[in-house]
C-alpha cells in the first residue's frame, strides 16, 4: 500500500488473524458483526486502502508489497487435464496469488521424484518465498520439503506427522450430511467407493459416512467398502461387484461416481432406480453424467483465498502457531439419487 498500512498491520493491532481481517473488509462470513464494525473502524483510522489487484508483467520488477513467488506443487496422479478438480483448485490459487500481486510457479511432481525424494529446483534453489501443496503427498517427501525450511501450506489435506497449516472443506461433516440425504430417502444399505487410508481427506469423508451409519442404526458392510484405485494411487482399479448389493454408494469424490455410474449401467444396473450414487466436489464432471451426480459442493475460491491468506501471514509472522482452517461445503442434490420404495407388509 502506498501508506504502508497492511492488513497485517491491522490484524496485529487487534490480536485478530490476516484472514480475519480480510473477511472482515471483504465482506466474508466467519466474523462477528461486532469484530468486524472494530476491523473496519481500525482500518479507517489508520488509514488503509486496498490495491486494485493487478497481473505481474514479464521481466518487470516484483512489486514493493508482498513481492516474490510462490511454487505450487502437486503429484502428477493429482495435476490431470484441465477439468479436473484439482485443475481447478490450482487456478483458483493461481488467481489469488495474482491477486496479491505474486508469481505463482507451478511444478508437478513425479511418481519417481515423490518415492525417492526428489526435490523440485524451485524448492532445492530456493526461488521461492513459499510453497502451496495441493493434493496429498508421501508423509516421507513433506519431511524432505520440511528440511528446505521454506513456509509451506498443505490445501486439501493435512499431515498429522507435520506441524503446517492446511485449508481443507469440511469433509468429515459434508460426507454425514450426503450420506443422511441417502438415509433420508430410506436407504439402509449403504457402500463406500474409495481407497480409505490413501489421503487424509478420503479418511474423513469415510467417517462422516461411518457416523451417518452409527447414528442412523445402520450396519456397516466392509464389502461394500470398494476402492476405487490401485495402490499405487495412479491407476484406476475396475469393480468386481459384491452380492447382494447395497441399494446405494457415497463416492469419495465425483469421479469416481462418474465411473462407478457408467459400471454399474454396463452390468445392467439402474441409476438411481435400483441403486443411488453420490460424489464430492461438485466439478464439471458431475453435470456430465447421466443421471447429474448428487454431491457436494466445494468452495474452491474460499479454499484458495484462505490458502494464500495463511500462507502470507506464515511469511510475515514465521513463529505464529500453525492452524488449520475448515471450509463448509454444502450438499447439491440431482439426480442420481432415488426414494427407497417400501417394501409392502404381507396380510
Amino acid at each position: 500500500m502506498k501508506n504502508g498500512i497492511r492488513m497485517s498491520d491491522i490484524a496485529k493491532e487487534l490480536g485478530v488473524s490476516v484472514v480475519t481481517v480480510s473477511n472482515a473488509l471483504n465482506d466474508r462470513g466467519g466474523v462477528s458483526d461486532e469484530m468486524r464494525r472494530k476491523i473496519r473502524a481500525r482500518a479507517s483510522e489508520l488509514g488503509y486502502r486496498p490495491s486494485a489487484p493487478r497481473a505481474p508483467r514479464r521481466n518487470a520488477p516484483a512489486p514493493e508489497t508482498e513481492s516474490g513467488s510462490i511454487g505450487i506443487l502437486t503429484s502428477e496422479r493429482f495435476a490431470g487435464t484441465r477439468g479436473t478438480f484439482y485443475w481447478f483448485l490450482t487456478a483458483s490459487v493461481s488467481k489469488e496469488l495474482t491477486r496479491c500481486n505474486l508469481y505463482s510457479v507451478f511444478v508437478s511432481i513425479s511418481a519417481e521424484d515423490e518415492e525417492n525424494g526428489v526435490l523440485p529446483e524451485i524448492v532445492s534453489a530456493r526461488q521461492v518465498r513459499g510453497i502451496i501443496i495441493v493434493g496429498q503427498l508421501k508423509s516421507s517427501y513433506l519431511d524432505r520439503l520440511a528440511a528446505a525450511h521454506i513456509p509451506m501450506l498443505f490445501l486439501d489435506f493435512y499431515d498429522k506427522h507435520s506441524n503446517i497449516d492446511a485449508v481443507v472443506s469440511d469433509n468429515f461433516y459434508d460426507s454425514f450430511l450426503i450420506t443422511d440425504q441417502l438415509v433420508m430417502r430410506g436407504h439402509k444399505d449403504i457402500g463406500f467407493v474409495g481407497n480409505v487410508l490413501a489421503t487424509s481427506s478420503i479418511h474423513d469423508r469415510f467417517l462422516g459416512y461411518i457416523k451417518c451409519l452409527e447414528e442412523s442404526g445402520l450396519t456397516y458392510h466392509k464389502e461394500w467398502t470398494l476402492d476405487d484405485r490401485l495402490d499405487n494411487g495412479y491407476s484406476l482399479t475396475t469393480w468386481d461387484f459384491p452380492q447382494p448389493m447395497p441399494t446405494a454408494f457415497v463416492c469419495n469424490c465425483d469421479e469416481a461416481a462418474f465411473r462407478l455410474i457408467a459400471e454399474l449401467k454396463r452390468q445392467g444396473y439402474r441409476v438411481p432406480e435400483d441403486i443411488s450414487v453420490t460424489g464430492y466436489d461438485n466439478y464439471t464432471v458431475s453435470d456430465m453424467c447421466d443421471p447429474a451426480i448428487t454431491t457436494v459442493e466445494v468452495d474452491l475460491a474460499e479454499m484458495a483465498h484462505t490458502a494464500v491468506l495463511l500462507l502470507l501471514s506464515r511469511l510475515q509472522n514465521p513463529k505464529k502457531a500453525p492452524a488449520r482452517y475448515v471450509i463448509p461445503g454444502r450438499v447439491i442434490v440431482k439426480q442420481s439419487v432415488a426414494e427407497v420404495p417400501e417394501t409392502p407388509k404381507n396380510g
